[in-house]
C-alpha cells in the first residue's frame, strides 16, 4: 500500500525538543530563523509543521499560517492541536498543499524533510505553492556532524540521540534536489557545534565550541538551515528595460532630424 506523507508525522521530535539537546537545538534554531525571516518581505508566508516552533515570529507579512498533519486514524477536531499564537491551524497532508498554486511568499520547512514518507513530493509542493523570487527556508539535522555519528552508533546499540524516525539529509542532497525545482541557493547556517551531550551542564561546558566550530569546522554542525529562492527560467524583468530603450530613442531622434534638417553647403 503506498504510503502518503502525513502517515508519517513528526510524532517523536516534538518531546525530544524538550531534552536538554532539543532546547539548546531549538535556541539556535529560533536566533536564526529570526535572522533570516525578518527581512523576507511579502504577503503570505506559512510555516509547515512543528507548531511548537514559532519560525515566522521576527516576520513582518501580514498574513502568516502555521499547518500541521495528523494521523488518517485519528479524527481529533483541529481544537485538539496545540495553540500557536496569532496563525491560524490548518490540518493537511504535507505532499499535497492546501494552497493554489505561485499564492505564497515564503514557506518554512522545519525538519519535515526527514519525517515525510515522500519528501521530493513536499518539495514539489513548496516549489508549486511559491511565486516566482519567492523563498524557502529548510531546518535539518546534519549526518556529518557528532550528532549524526552518534545517531548512526546508536542504530546499531539502540540507545538513540536523535528522534529514531528520521532519515537526515545531508546539505549536498538536499542541494541536489533544490536544484532539480530551480531553486537558487541563498543562504547557509551551519550550528550546534556541541558533542552530543545529554545534559545541561555539559552542554554548557562545551558553549565554547560556536565560535570555534564556525571558524574551524563549519559544516560539521549537528544543524542546519539553508534557504532558497525560486528562479523562473526565461524570466525577464522587462519595465526598466523599457524605460532605458525609450530614453535612448528620445535622444536619438532629435540628432537624426538635426543631420535631415542641416542646409547644404
Amino acid at each position: 500500500m503506498h504510503r502518503r506523507a502525513f502517515e508519517n508525522p513528526i510524532i517523536s521530535l516534538a518531546p525530544w525538543f524538550d531534552t536538554p539537546p532539543g532546547r539548546y537545538a531549538q535556541a539556535w534554531e529560533q536566533a536564526r530563523l529570526d535572522e533570516l525571516t525578518a527581512d523576507i518581505f511579502g504577503y503570505n508566508a506559512v510555516q509547515i509543521g512543528m507548531p511548537h516552533l514559532d519560525t515566522l515570529a521576527a516576520n513582518r507579512m501580514p498574513n502568516r499560517w502555521i499547518t500541521d498533519c495528523l494521523p488518517p486514524l485519528n479524527h481529533a477536531s483541529t481544537s485538539s492541536l496545540p495553540e500557536h499564537p496569532r496563525q491560524a491551524m490548518l490540518v493537511h497532508d504535507f505532499a499535497e498543499l492546501p494552497f493554489a498554486s505561485q499564492s505564497l511568499d515564503l514557506v518554512v520547512l522545519p525538519h519535515v524533510l526527514e519525517f515525510a514518507t515522500e519528501p521530493h513530493q513536499v518539495l514539489r509542493e513548496v516549489e508549486r505553492v511559491l511565486i516566482p523570487e519567492g523563498q524557502v527556508i529548510v531546518c535539518g539535522f546534519n549526518p556529518v556532524s557528532l550528532w549524526g555519528m552518534r545517531q548512526v552508533s546508536g542504530r546499531m546499540t539502540g540507545a538513540h540521540f536523535l528522534p529514531l524516525d528520521g532519515e537526515f539529509i545531508s546539505v549536498p542532497r538536499l542541494k541536489d534536489w533544490l536544484k532539480l525545482l530551480n531553486m537558487e541557493i541563498n543562504r547557509g547556517h551551519f550550528g550546534c557545534y556541541a558533542p552530543p551531550c545529554a545534559t545541561d551542564k555539559w552542554l554548557d561546558r562545551f558553549a565554547f565550541m560556536e565560535k570555534a566550530g564556525n571558524r574551524w569546522w563549519p559544516y560539521l554542525g549537528a544543524l542546519y538551515i539553508v534557504q532558497a529562492i525560486k528562479r523562473v527560467k526565461g524570466m525577464r524583468l522587462i519595465g526598466p528595460v523599457l524605460e532605458k530603450r525609450s530614453a535612448r530613442v528620445q535622444q536619438a531622434v532629435p540628432a537624426t532630424n538635426r543631420m535631415k534638417n542641416k542646409p547644404n553647403d
